[in-house]
This record gives C-alpha cells, sequence and structure tokens, in this order.
C-alpha cells in the first residue's frame, strides 16, 4: 500500500514550480493502518502560502486508492528541507547540477 500512496503522490505538482512533492523530497514518510494513512512531510520554506492547496491535493490523490477512507498530513520542519533530497529528475528540471 505505501507504494501505491507514493506512487499517487508522484502526480501531485508543487503548485508553483510543478515538480512532484516526491521529486521534491518533501514526503518525509507514509504510513498506512486499516486504510488510515499518515503523510509526514515539510515544505521548502517555513512560511509556504502554499500548504492548504497542497494538502487538499494530497488528500484527494491519495483517496482516490481503494481501501484508503482517511489521510492525515503532518507538517514537520526537522529535519529541515534542502536541495539535496531533490531526486535527479527534479535536479535536471531545476537546472541543478
Amino acid at each position: 500500500m505505501k507504494q501505491k500512496i507514493l506512487e499517487k503522490l508522484k502526480g501531485v505538482l508543487d503548485p508553483e514550480i510543478h515538480i512532484s512533492l516526491v521529486d521534491l523530497g518533501l514526503i518525509y514518510d507514509v504510513q498506512e493502518k486499516e486504510g488510515q494513512v499518515q503523510i509526514k512531510m515539510t515544505l521548502t520554506s517555513l512560511g509556504c502560502p502554499l500548504f492548504d492547496q497542497i494538502e487538499k491535493d494530497i488528500k484527494e490523490a491519495v483517496l482516490q486508492i481503494k481501501g484508503v477512507k482517511r489521510v492525515e498530513i503532518e507538517l514537520v520542519f526537522d529535519p529541515p528541507w534542502t536541495k539535496e533530497r531533490l531526486s535527479v529528475k527534479a535536479k535536471t528540471k531545476l537546472g541543478i547540477n
């Protein structure tokens, strides 16, 4: 189930730069138990004004998976996000070597 959730999250894009949350390295952990999904994630900056939209997009995507009843998102900033968390795909799209 965790892999299905991560695959679904690859379709959830950051609203500003249009790269998936997974490729940006914003998803720290995914847990699922009896249809209850817990996602631990961060943002690239503390005061990101788009979190409400990102949260909505995550919930809509994950709730499409058969068997998922509820999605909770825990926003954390420890460890802080750094560009080292970017996937090769994201680095290429952003022009980072």
